[in-house]
């Protein structure tokens, strides 16, 4: 009796140790694209939850009850920070376990909006306070090199959390690299040609993807989505077009603003779309580069059809 009582003793025991090395590491983003680097560096172990639903903004997103306690359930969490997810401090000052603010990471290569970076009016302004000139441009998902520098943090917060599959996360991390150096060829060959063409969009959002590929849109026409411009404004802003005559002027989905039709309406200009977040994009290892990829596509193929 006592032998048998030994061996329950020990494989409960084994058991036990087995389940808490293999346990799984709950990750919870609070945006597609750093769900995408965290799917990146997790490949093969576990998925990460994202937070804000397809085709939300994370400038003026409202918290549900179920969010919260999302929140305050996961191992880790990662988020820009406050100049981008403005409604989370608040929650995550109740958290007892990690939450990782990226644009605080060491490595980063930040931007900030310029004084003359907009165009826009002063209602506009009002509503639009995440873009103020010399406050950060909170974007930084979108340059490779701080997106190599948020899945490093990632894997070493996974590797201390979840020691059985550390070597599975460092070689995760790699082959990302690895990845990256490729997406980052194919995209300055495919965008070598547009460099010289102009082109618009409604929402500063891109700086570090152009920084990256040597582009750079010729004006911003950064009005609140909930903000109707004055005649005033728009007449400007079709003066401005008229100027340059054959461009694209680019939104972001899921909705183009109200003023889009009427701002290009007669002028030999191509409304089209640029995907900052991926929204719809699968959590698999693969889904930031095609992230980066399509928006490299949908400027480039806009600006040749011209």
């Amino acid at each position: 009796m006592s032998r048998l009582f030994s061996f329950f003793v020990t494989f409960i025991a084994s058991f036990m140790m087995m389940a808490t090395a293999h346990a799984e590491v709950r990750v919870l983003t609070s945006i597609k694209p750093l769900q995408l680097i965290a799917a990146a560096v997790q490949d093969g172990v576990s998925i990460p939850e994202v937070l804000l639903p397809p085709g939300t903004s994370p400038h003026n997103y409202a918290l549900r009850p179920s969010d919260v306690r999302k929140v305050q359930a996961v191992d880790l969490v990662y988020w820009i920070g406050p100049d981008m997810e403005s409604f989370l401090p608040r929650v995550l000052k109740g958290r007892t376990l990690p939450s990782v603010a990226v644009q605080d990471l060491p490595g980063l290569k930040l931007r900030h909006f310029a004084e003359d970076s907009h165009s826009h009016d002063e209602e506009a302004d009002e509503h639009d306070h995440d873009h103020r000139p010399g406050s950060l441009d909170a974007h930084l998902w979108l340059s490779p090199v701080n997106a190599r520098v948020i899945a490093t943090k990632m894997a070493v917060d996974l590797s201390a959390a979840d020691p059985a599959n550390a070597a599975r996360y460092q070689s995760n991390l790699k082959a990302f690299d690895e990845r990256l150096d490729a997406l980052d060829l194919r995209l300055k060959e495919r965008l070598a040609g547009i460099a010289d063409k102009p082109y618009f969009v409604f929402h500063e959002a891109f700086d570090y993807f152009e920084d990256a590929y040597g582009l750079k849109h010729a004006g911003v026409f950064s009005v609140a989505a909930e903000v109707q411009p004055g005649a005033q404004h728009v007449a400007a802003m079709r003066t401005r077009l008229q100027e340059v005559g054959k461009t694209c002027v680019f939104s972001e989905p899921p909705l183009r603003p109200r003023l889009a039709e009427t701002l290009v309406a007669g002028l030999p200009v191509k409304l089209a779309e640029l995907d900052a977040l991926g929204g719809y994009t699968p959590a698999t290892a693969q889904g930031y580069e095609q992230v980066l990829e399509k928006l490299g596509n949908d400027l480039a193929g806009c600006l040749e059809s011209l």
